[in-house]
């Protein structure tokens, strides 16, 4: 439209006796509420692309800076099968030791052997989780050796022959192993700030550090001498796995607690310090971790129950070596009630001699 239109349109309407001036429309209803959303909105997105990536690339660390060992696991063949009544949950061997096959110097130990093997285990349903510790004296039968201390496994026969013996004694399927070398200890509590763990009882380490009863909070350093420690005490190695197992709570309740959580720096210090001291079955990476993720939602340090593998005291071997004697039917049990998804009920059946 010309602008001599748009004048004739405007003398026609004042002509009409219309108002030549244009309708006030009314103002436009602002929103704050909704744009408060938005803003919340877009800034969550960001942050859950923020926390995305940093997963992502804490996955990356993890995966590149493990050791993986390809040949993980025994033949099928003798094997609990994968997806049976013997495969319930999830079920990882972790296993603690001052040389690790390709290794590192060990300290006190003849060759490869296992000073601390645990079975980890998660129901289907997820919410806990149990911790069941074999001492490494256990006299057991090792498949194609005979008997022996069930530590000696992995010298025997790397960890193909320690998942076979810990199978064939529970009775139920090892889905991963994972083996921490002695000093990952050291670097775990060093990248957490540290862990704080109550000391049974006075006593000097082998390495000449004092440690006196009650609550300490420990560095890395003193934490691997506390963990490795077994000569001070009277009864030996029942008193070395209580301490390993108390800083195994110790840790978790540091992880779990708010400050590694809430600090990406130290969350990946934690990743990035501890991985290259462990060495892995091959499936287990950062995506087998993700899998397993809503099990463990929720999860606190006291939903994780911790035991001793029932046994029946010392005793001596045919060969004349100090051993801890067996209860073989008491840990077949074990397996009996993960696949009857019960371990939480039948541990605590146990008497307390038994734990």
């Amino acid at each position: 439209m010309s602008v001599h239109d748009r004048e004739a349109d405007r003398e026609a309407d004042l002509e009409a006796g219309r108002d030549a001036e244009p309708a006030r429309t009314a103002p436009r209803r602002r929103h704050p509420f909704r744009r408060v959303l938005l803003v919340l909105l877009g800034l969550v997105l960001v942050l859950a692309l923020a926390a995305g990536a940093f997963v992502w690339n804490l996955g990356r660390t993890f995966d590149a800076r493990r050791q993986v060992t390809e040949d993980a696991f025994p033949d099928e063949s003798g094997r609990p099968a994968a997806g049976s009544a013997q495969d319930r949950g999830t079920t990882v061997l972790l296993l603690g030791a001052d040389s690790l096959p390709g290794g590192r110097a060990d300290v006190g130990v003849e060759g490869v052997r296992a000073d601390t093997i645990m079975l980890v285990h998660v129901p289907e349903d997820g919410g806990e989780a149990y911790v069941v510790s074999v001492l490494r004296d256990t006299w057991v039968p090792i498949p194609g050796v005979g008997e022996a201390k069930i530590n000696a496994a992995l010298d025997l026969g790397g960890v193909p022959l320690m998942v076979a013996t810990v199978e064939d004694l529970v009775g139920t399927r090892v889905d991963q192993v994972a083996e921490v070398d002695f000093a990952g200890f050291q670097a775990l509590t060093d990248a957490l700030g540290g862990v704080t763990i109550d000391v049974p009882q006075d006593f000097v380490s082998n390495e000449g550090m004092t440690f006196e009863r009650g609550p300490e909070h420990m560095d890395g350093e003193r934490a691997l001498e506390f963990v490795r420690e077994r000569k001070a005490f009277e009864d030996g190695d029942f008193q070395r796995v209580e301490n390993q197992r108390s800083y195994v709570q110790a840790v978790l309740e540091r992880l779990l607690g708010p400050q590694p959580l809430l600090n990406p720096v130290r969350l990946h210090s934690v990743v990035s310090d501890f991985t290259p001291y462990l060495t892995v079955s091959e499936g287990l990476d950062s995506a087998w971790i993700a899998g397993r993720a809503p099990d463990l939602v929720g999860l606190s340090a006291g939903d994780l129950q911790m035991s001793t593998a029932p046994d029946r005291g010392l005793g001596v071997s045919p060969d004349g070596q100090s051993v801890v004697l067996p209860d073989l039917e008491a840990m077949a049990g074990i397996g009996t009630a993960i696949t009857a998804d019960d371990l939480g009920r039948y541990l605590a059946t146990l008497s307390p001699d038994d734990q």
